[in-house]
């Protein structure tokens, strides 16, 4: 099978969202620039996970004196729905991002999952550094500037958080008709 490699130099729209209701949703990632849209399906801790990693990279570049804002103005974060029609191109297995020091810019990868990555090995895993390793998987990778990386990372905390609240005790999704705890010793809660 011949890799794919869908590169996003200069999007004009990258971000995640999610269709379906709290407790049965679907996450995307997408990415547009001009009339070529790519839609890529993770989880939800993917999207977390990745936003996370993308706040906590950006503030360590601010610490060594980069010329990089704390947050994204209001404005600058895209809160419009994903663009139909929602055409999954692949599920991502693993992710990695990147600062590029040359242009000051954020790369963001998404690595199509793989037959040969098991169960048990969880596919939340986000990098630090962008590794050609798998051949074989298409890939997403999107070039973004800081304003947009923390415009991306604010939505995609903003979409995660708009789920199932979590347990007071556990931190599991409590589903309207409650669930069992394993912190009350498998009581209803």
């Amino acid at each position: 099978m011949v890799r794919r490699v869908y590169a996003f130099e200069n999007p004009d729209r990258f971000v995640a969202g999610a269709v379906g209701q709290p407790g049965s949703r679907t996450f995307y990632l997408q990415a547009r620039e001009g009339t070529r849209v790519i839609t890529v399906t993770l989880e939800k801790v993917q999207v977390a996970l990745l936003a996370e990693r993308l706040t906590e990279l950006l503030a360590e570049v601010r610490s060594q004196g980069a010329g990089v804002p704390e947050e994204p103005s209001a404005d600058e974060v895209d809160r419009a729905p994903l663009e139909e029609p929602l055409v999954e191109t692949f599920r991502v297995g693993t992710m990695a991002i990147v600062w590029d020091g040359d242009d000051e810019s954020v790369v963001v990868e998404a690595r199509e999952i793989t037959e040969d990555e098991g169960e048990e090995e969880a596919p939340d895993a986000v990098e630090a550094a962008v590794e050609d390793a798998d051949e074989d998987s298409d890939l997403v990778r999107v070039r973004l500037g800081p304003r947009q990386a923390l415009a991306f990372a604010a939505r995609a905390l903003e979409v995660v958080a708009a789920g199932r609240p979590p347990c007071p005790f556990c931190g599991q999704p409590l589903n309207p008709e409650g669930h069992i705890c394993t912190r009350r010793n498998g009581y209803m809660h």
